[in-house]
């Protein structure tokens, strides 16, 4: 019998890290996953699809102090008077009373018996990525989502209090993190972490290089070590060469072809024709050039090629992804526009499925992993999936790093 790595797991979104490192073992080792936490009720609800052990749902700041709970619940009835927009209204309104509901219930004291119910070996969290993101404004700690890595260091403290602090630390996030505020904002992170007792390595990896999966996709990687003796044997980040797929652009079709299935008939709503969008199949002849528009667009022009990814910029102007890969899936998918990569199949020009976005960041849908169509009795929208799938890891990343940890033991 293998002996478990014990997985506590925040922001755990759609479960990419639990999946990857469920993925990773060897002879001796494989990790379990304890518990993970994650706060959007969708994001929940195809976590719970997926995976059978315990979700903590909820804000993580009340889940590891309850008594904060009279606080949000006071702060979001002053936001309340303040706001205007009915939707806004209406979202604050389910809030506080869902709030006021566990309060009653002492849900969130439940919530931090469970979390510190177990010693866990290994810490992960993919923590909230807008506040330092390219795509975002970049505020940093100057937004609240930003501030939630300091939750991070609150659970270690609490851990470290009632058992020992995990052995290990996986952390997620964009990039931009590395070089947000002119590096400042990651010499913060870094530091608070070190002053927590790890030894801390970092890599920014890009999905292309290290895996199968066709996605230009970087992100940076932060590992932390409460011995060092660990921190001296994990050497993967020094020997990365060792790990990188050249591939060409044949290569790169087959890997497409994982992902995108060009027989089957997508649904009829993620297709491309002019009569839906007739701005977007614009003739020579019909074109009138004007300061918003400069550019004429014919998708039936400008997306000719197989196993290639386009994206309508600004509504603007067709690119085509370089290095014959998706480009990188983002968040925003789930806010409507054209912000979902198109693809050209055998019968028409259509934009990729929330299935074949989740199977671009390595979830093995069909085959394992599935998609929830329902939540609340309602139908489960595709925003709110392409924005998981946006938000969510490459499990094939997670699993090459898990397996380098677990070389440790």
């Amino acid at each position: 019998m293998k002996t478990k790595i014990k997985v506590g797991s925040l922001f755990a979104g759609v479960g990419g890290i639990c999946l990857g490192l469920q993925q990773a073992e060897n002879e001796k080792y494989q990790f379990d996953l304890a518990w993970a936490n994650e706060i959007d009720e969708y994001a929940c609800e195809t976590y719970r699809t997926n995976f059978n052990h315990t979700l903590i749902e909820g804000d993580i700041n009340l889940v590891l102090s309850p008594s904060l709970v009279p606080v949000k619940i006071k702060d979001l009835e002053e936001k309340l008077l303040e706001t205007e927009k009915k939707s806004e209204q209406t979202k604050i309104k389910a809030n506080i009373q869902k709030l006021k509901k566990n309060l009653e219930e002492k849900y969130y004291e439940k919530m931090h018996e469970i979390i510190l119910s177990c010693r866990i070996d290994l810490l992960n969290a993919g923590f909230p990525c807008q506040a330092f993101s390219i795509a975002g404004e970049q505020k940093g700690f100057d937004d609240e989502r930003g501030n939630l890595f300091l939750s991070i260091v609150e659970l270690i403290r609490q851990l470290g209090e009632k058992y020992e602090k995990p052995r290990f630390l996986f952390l997620e996030n964009v990039k931009n993190l590395k070089s947000h505020d002119k590096g400042n904002t990651y010499r913060v992170i870094k530091s608070k972490l070190e002053e927590s007792g790890y030894v801390i390595k970092e890599h920014i990896l890009n999905t292309m290089d290290y895996s199968d999966l066709p996605q230009n996709r970087e992100r940076i990687y932060i590992l932390g070590f409460l011995n060092k003796e660990d921190a001296d044997k994990f050497t993967l980040f020094e020997n990365l060469k060792e790990y990188v797929k050249k591939k060409n652009s044949l290569e790169r079709a087959e890997d497409v072809k994982k992902v995108i299935d060009y027989n089957e008939i997508a649904d009829n709503k993620y297709y491309y024709t002019k009569q839906k969008y007739p701005h977007y199949f614009i003739e020579e002849d019909e074109f009138v050039p004007s300061e918003k528009k400069t550019e004429r667009i014919n998708l039936g022009e400008d997306i000719k090629e197989f196993y290639q990814f386009y994206q309508i910029r600004r509504g603007m102007y067709v690119r085509k992804n370089k290095s014959d890969v998706c480009p990188t899936l983002t968040a925003n998918m789930g806010t409507g526009g054209h912000n979902v990569p198109l693809i050209l199949v055998r019968d028409g020009i259509r934009k990729m499925t929330p299935s074949e976005t989740f199977k671009m960041q390595g979830f093995p849908i069909g085959n394992g992993y599935v998609l929830p169509k329902k939540i609340n009795g309602k139908d489960y929208g595709d925003a709110n999936l392409y924005k998981q799938a946006g938000n969510a890891v490459s499990v094939p990343i997670i699993k090459l790093i898990a397996e380098h940890i677990l070389t440790l033991l």
